[in-house]
């Protein structure tokens, strides 16, 4: 269960959900026709020791009842790299990872000379990710610059002294994270990105709607999968907050983005995907502008 203030390393709570998606990446930067590229995510998952993540990756077929995790997964990632190449070749030079985790793109994507990409999350999760970069080599391609701070603290504070400019337009991220956060939280992030953002600045967003969405979400994954679960002894679900937030959409629409909203479904015949034939319920899911990109 979740505390006010609660914190992780990549091994327990909300860490170990990177951790997965870390898993998930490496099974697509790995499958016969890889959406993305992602060396660096076996390290993260062999570094670990954890045994769940380990075995998947040493037999994929474990998953073979439940492929949509990891497919959307695949999905995603490559809908967020896009996102970055795109504002990096209309001349944006500022990145923000906002709960980075266990995500490489300072190290995976081409990043243009002067770009500067800025992560944050929790200290623990950007120490062990630092340390397993460093002992392999890795170099960035771009100035990475890690803020170790919990998102529900000043964070604009810490990002500013890291040396952030919110005069210079900024392409953010947050994927994967709003569930996790509390509704005044999540309303609060919003306000921060639009305070910080200097016009020619760009969001990518992976959005539930409200709280209920999360729970039905979960009825839904339990309903179908029953007791198996990607993430093994945890569901990410027991992670989440359900209490009120606003509609991001509707929240960056009324204060002057320009927003616009990709199903899971959508995104994936773009990418040359077939979805399988799903339950109502779930294809009804798959349908959903889960993912949203919004410019200033």
């Amino acid at each position: 269960m979740r505390t006010d203030g609660d914190m992780w390393d990549i091994v327990s709570s909300v860490g170990l959900t990177a951790l997965g998606v870390a898993t998930f990446r490496a099974l697509e930067a790995t499958s016969p026709d890889p959406l993305i590229q992602d060396d660096y995510a076996p390290l993260f998952v062999a570094a670990s020791g954890h045994s769940h993540f380990i075995g998947l990756l040493a037999d994929p077929s474990l998953l073979a009842d439940i492929p949509l995790v990891p497919g959307f997964m695949g999905v995603r990632t490559r809908f967020f790299d896009e996102f970055f190449s795109a504002a990096a070749a209309d001349g944006v030079r500022q990145a923000v990872i906002v709960a980075a985790g266990l995500d490489a793109r300072a190290y995976r994507l081409d990043w243009p000379a002067g770009t500067t990409v800025y992560e944050i999350d929790q200290p623990k999760v950007l120490e062990f990710k630092e340390k397993v970069l460093s002992e392999n080599g890795a170099r960035p391609k771009a100035d990475r610059r890690t803020v170790a701070v919990d998102l529900r603290a000043d964070w604009p504070a810490a990002l500013r002294r890291a040396g952030f400019d919110p005069g210079e337009p900024t392409a953010w991220s947050a994927e994967g994270l709003l569930p996790y956060l509390p509704g005044a939280a999540q309303d609060k992030l919003f306000e921060h990105i639009d305070e910080l953002s200097a016009p020619g600045s760009r969001l990518a967003v992976e959005s539930f709607v409200t709280g209920v969405d999360v729970k039905r979400l979960t009825s839904i994954e339990s309903k179908y999968f029953g007791n198996i679960s990607p993430f093994g002894d945890v569901d990410p679900a027991e992670l989440f907050y359900d209490d009120e937030r606003a509609d991001p959409a509707r929240w960056l629409t009324e204060r002057g983005w320009s927003v616009r909203g990709f199903s899971s479904s959508e995104l994936a015949a773009s990418y040359g995907r077939s979805v399988p034939e799903l339950p109502e319920e779930l294809d009804e899911l798959w349908r959903q502008p889960r993912l949203l990109t919004a410019a200033r």
